[in-house]
């Protein structure tokens, strides 16, 4: 396999197959399959979909109100922090680990978390900030507070997590942090969300001069009406310049199919348009108030 050029890191987004599975060793197998073809391709990063884990609802009663069900998956909180770990340890690469249901046992409150682990095992983890209505009406899902930077060894990366990305303020809040990375995991049951999440993760690509990694959903648990329908397409966005992908698209899938894509990226690059781009939107840009106060920069 070639080696990735210096300066260079080759990264990867996985359009996961959401399918029924009758035991937890399934849902291992499955999601091992894509960590360990990303490392054989030498990847320094993988991005899961979010809500891709709430594959595991179908090991148990998918008839009873889809909150409960939810609930249920929680449960294997601790299982699924073991698994990522592991797999960023022994495949030796970052892992935005798409998303998880976190139960607060002290309020029964759940959270809508993205685990990012590092290659050593160390994690940490940012949380949805916005609820879609169906999360937040018929999942009972509570936002989190806090915007987290994650400070790698290639560059300062952040997590928008579906909804979130169509906020721009959020963006640029960790772009003027020095974010030249997004990773965007999602989850879209039809055309109409699936694009609005790949278009404002196109803009904020744009206007802040980064790489955006989209990871979504693909398949479907037939069952289960919550997740009966799975809409995406991954991509590896750019900004729309002349050193940059035609169309600023440097990689995506085929529509709804399982599959990885993988993409080089040149983090300098981004760095040197931020100064020397045709246009100059991060620079150029008026706003003066910070979204918050401060930001949380975790290193691993």
């Amino acid at each position: 396999m070639k080696e990735p050029q210096e300066n260079r890191i080759r990264v990867a987004a996985a359009q996961y197959f959401i399918r029924p599975i009758q035991r937890y060793e399934q849902f291992v197998d499955q999601v091992t399959a894509v960590v360990e073809t990303a490392a054989d391709y030498r990847c320094s990063l993988l991005v899961l979909p979010e809500y891709f884990s709430i594959q595991l609802v179908s090991l148990h009663d998918t008839k009873r109100p889809f909150h409960e069900q939810i609930r249920e998956a929680a449960s294997y909180h601790d299982r699924f922090v073991d698994l990522m770990r592991e797999l960023a340890k022994d495949n030796g690469l970052y892992l935005v680990a798409g998303t998880f249901p976190v139960l607060d046992a002290a309020t029964d409150a759940v959270y809508n978390d993205c685990y990012f682990f590092a290659p050593s095992g160390a994690y940490d983890v940012q949380g949805k900030l916005h609820m879609t209505r169906f999360e937040k009406e018929d999942w009972l899902v509570q936002p989190r507070n806090r915007l987290k930077v994650f400070d790698t060894e290639f560059g300062k990366i952040a997590i928008a997590i579906c909804y979130d990305v169509e906020f721009p303020e959020l963006v640029r809040a960790v772009a003027n942090e020095g974010v030249h990375l997004l990773a965007v995991p999602s989850n879209t049951d039809d055309r109409q969300g699936f694009l609005r999440v790949r278009y404002c993760a196109h803009a904020r690509a744009i206007e802040n001069q980064m790489y955006v990694i989209h990871a979504p959903t693909v398949g479907s648990l037939p069952r289960v009406p919550d997740v009966s329908l799975n809409y995406g397409q991954a991509a590896i966005l750019t900004p729309s310049d002349f050193a940059f992908a035609r169309d600023g698209i440097l990689a995506q899938g085929e529509l709804n199919q399982e599959t990885l894509i993988i993409g080089e990226l040149d983090i300098e690059l981004v760095e040197r348009s931020r100064s020397f781009g045709t246009v100059l939107p991060l620079e150029d840009s008026r706003l003066t108030q910070k979204l918050v106060a401060s930001i949380e920069t975790v290193r691993l």
